[in-house]
């Protein structure tokens, strides 16, 4: 049989299929091909529980990271508080893993807004990501501070071994004292001198607490500049002390002495961790930069959970969807 021919037209004259009709054929599968794609997509982001369920979860990481701040919050006050190293390095820890909970979950929930999210809501994310390295920056100053206790550790020498050295030096000068320490007007005289050591010794012992519990150094400075003219009166009574006590009395008078110089030493060690300021600076970075940064993370997660709240469903109502449970 004849092979069939191409059709021929009213003139005779066959067509066929030019390059540019191929063309046009082939852009226009294309085209077909890309509406039918994204009809598909389009039907399926308009799945409504799909759409729910991704909601949900999105809100739960969100929920899920402001219990970990308010946790890492609540561990960090008490690292702060606590009395004791031990008990500062437990809340300390408790308070690292709170943040790194919150840091897993922001995580997360960035790769899930990265395909799937609104502009505002990775906007939302981009703010908190920025507010929350702050809050970790802050957090481990302020947990490497509270560890080391130096202000409590301070408090437990002064009114520890440092009041009773006071004590001791007392109970020393007022043996000597007693026994009369020289005849005639020197009696009176021992008596003034060992009386102003007492007292100026005193003086001394107050002016610690407030050193420990000072923030400032240029206040520090002024205090440590009063211990040294309380020290020096102490050290010119007992000098005088000497020169007029008699032999048989120099045994307690060396004794009170020798109390002054170990209460030296302990103040020398009291002022060097007051200086540090372990306890006071941590306190005072918790209530304030640490209280305004955590403000500022919980905002910006409201932010967010509002915007996804925010996304319509097609078929569902507008109210934020329940959170599973």
């Amino acid at each position: 049989m004849p092979e069939p021919s191409a059709k021929p037209t009213e003139a005779g004259v066959t067509m066929k299929p030019g390059l540019r009709d191929l063309f046009w054929m082939t852009v226009g599968a294309a085209i077909f091909l890309a509406i039918i794609l994204l009809a598909l997509h389009f039907q399926n982001q308009q799945n409504p529980a799909a759409q729910l369920a991704f909601k949900a979860k999105r809100i739960e990481l969100v929920e899920r990271m402001r219990l970990g701040l308010a946790s890492a919050s609540e561990a960090e006050k008490s690292a702060v508080m606590a009395v004791t190293d031990e008990d500062s390095r437990t809340y300390a820890d408790q308070a690292r893993a709170a943040t790194a909970t919150v840091e897993q979950g922001r995580r997360d929930l960035e790769n899930l807004l990265s395909p799937g999210g609104t502009e505002d809501e990775r906007d939302d994310l981009a703010q908190f990501s920025k507010a929350f390295a702050e809050f970790q920056r802050i957090d481990k100053e302020l947990l490497n501070l509270a560890v080391r206790n130096t202000n409590l550790k301070a408090y437990s020498l002064a009114f520890g071994p440092a009041a009773e050295a006071l004590r001791e030096m007392d109970d020393a000068l007022g043996r000597v004292t007693a026994a009369g320490g020289a005849a005639g007007a020197d009696s009176l005289k021992v008596t003034q001198l060992a009386d102003g050591a007492r007292i100026a010794a005193l003086r001394l012992m107050t002016l610690l607490p407030p050193h420990i519990a000072e923030e400032s150094d240029q206040k520090m400075d002024e205090l440590e500049a009063a211990m040294t003219k309380e020290d020096q009166a102490v050290r010119r009574s007992l000098d005088g002390l000497t020169a007029l006590v008699k032999q048989s009395d120099r045994g307690d008078l060396a004794a009170a002495t020798s109390s002054f110089g170990r209460f030296t030493e302990i103040r020398t060690q009291i002022i060097k961790l007051s200086r540090e300021n372990t306890n006071v600076r941590s306190l005072t970075i918790s209530l304030n930069q640490k209280r305004k940064v955590m403000l500022i993370c919980q905002d910006n997660l409201a932010a967010i959970e509002q915007a996804i709240q925010a996304e319509p469903i097609a078929g569902l109502s507008n109210h934020a969807p329940m959170m599973p449970r």
